[in-house]
């Protein structure tokens, strides 16, 4: 996680999560890439839905699992909504629109779970959450910035004293 920003915060219930998620919102551009790590049923869904709510999207979010793709286009910008888990191969990306989403020169912003399956077709600049459950079930979220944008991005989060991010020693 060399060159560039780490920020967490531990959420204690899902309302928490969206909560935070709903701080990030202000700072989202169209063309901006969040991708999510994190296990099955760990959060990432509900964390597009505190962003997709603070963006003022009233359709329900859910997960993409089954479809790839959701995209909700009520709000402020553009939420695109992508799930990889169940593509097989890299050439399934071109049937979704995947990389014209992630090219940074979207109309909307792209949140992408599972890209970790195609290392190759990640984008150049984009901000990673990984979600992790603990054992007391709390989440813990880790933010990490990948190229310029990203780094601004995230600067202007953890300054944002509602989002309560603190730096991350990994």
């Amino acid at each position: 996680m060399a060159n560039g920003l780490t920020y967490q915060r531990t959420t204690s219930t899902s309302e928490a999560t969206k909560q935070l998620a709903s701080t990030l919102a202000p700072y989202l551009h169209p063309g901006d890439v969040v991708v999510l790590d994190g296990d099955l049923g760990a959060g990432k869904t509900q964390f597009v839905q505190g962003v997709a709510a603070a963006l003022g999207v009233r359709t329900p979010v859910t997960s993409p699992t089954f479809n790839i793709l959701l995209e909700y286009g009520e709000g402020r910008i553009p939420v695109r909504h992508y799930d990889l888990y169940r593509l097989d191969d890299r050439l399934q990306l071109e049937d979704i629109d995947y990389y014209s989403a992630i090219d940074g020169d979207g109309d909307g912003v792209a949140f992408v779970e599972w890209a970790e399956k195609f290392p190759e077709d990640m984008p150049y600049d984009y901000l990673e959450l990984t979600v992790t459950v603990e054992p007391d079930g709390s989440r813990r979220i880790v933010a990490h910035s990948y190229g310029s944008r990203a780094r601004q991005l995230l600067c202007v989060w953890a300054n944002d004293s509602k989002a309560r991010l603190g730096k991350c020693k990994l």
